[in-house]
């Protein structure tokens, strides 16, 4: 099925950001959204690891492997950028001074509740949590950013989560390559769909029940958001 790459997936969340404001971008996939922040943004990028104003990622042949994200990752500073400790990082987090924090996630339920982490079986991954409960229950909003299945084709939003839960009904809104999806009182709200996808494709692929917004956009490989 036509859908967004990865990296088209990161344009697109880029590019629904606010103009300003601290945002967190979790490890794995979020990451590439510092890449992908358009000329006018004001939004400063924060990393678990004690960075805020993270910018995009240097050129081949010019990294600073002492410059790295919390996904071991090397990245560039914005201008006006700042290091501190991890002490410091996570206070940021647990305070509520981040307004949005972008994570991956295996599962989201229909009423926002995040399973973004592994026990170790599976796919062979480590057992590992991070500060992911930190930033799920510490930023005034969690956006996740996922594939809408999994590589099997199984669905990863469910109407209930079967795997370890981080936090329960935090989630506002999912970017999927295939959508862009709210959490509301009736579930899941699909507010635009990629190109050409239909809601009935989109369904088939999902667990938990959808319903479409009276307004439903269209988004494009280019990231932008075309309202209806």
């Amino acid at each position: 099925m036509n859908s967004l790459t990865r990296v088209e997936l990161a344009r697109l969340v880029a590019h629904q950001l606010p103009k300003e404001g601290f945002v967190n971008l979790g490890i794995g996939a979020p990451t590439g959204i510092a890449d992908h922040l358009p000329e006018d943004s004001n939004v400063m990028l924060h990393s678990e690891n004690g960075i805020l104003n993270v910018g995009p990622k240097p050129d081949e042949g010019h990294e600073d492997w002492d410059l790295i994200n919390a996904g071991k990752m090397p990245v560039t500073l914005a201008r006006g950028g700042s290091y501190f400790d991890s002490s410091l990082s996570f206070s940021m987090m647990r305070g509520g001074h981040l307004d949005i924090a972008v994570l991956g996630a295996f599962q989201v339920s229909q009423g926002g509740d995040l399973a973004n982490w592994t026990t170790g079986d599976l796919n062979g991954a480590p057992p590992a949590i991070g500060g992911a409960i930190d930033l799920a229950v510490g930023a005034r909003e969690i956006w996740v950013m996922m594939e809408h299945t999994t590589r099997d084709g199984q669905a990863r939003l469910v109407e209930r989560c079967t795997l370890p839960l981080t936090a329960v009904g935090v989630v506002a809104k999912v970017f999927t390559n295939l959508a862009i999806l709210e959490i509301s009182a009736e579930g899941l709200v699909v507010q635009a769909l990629f190109e050409d996808t239909s809601m009935d494709s989109v369904q088939q692929r999902t667990q938990a029940p959808l319903k479409a917004s009276p307004h439903l956009g269209r988004f494009g490989r280019d990231g932008v958001l075309i309202p209806s």
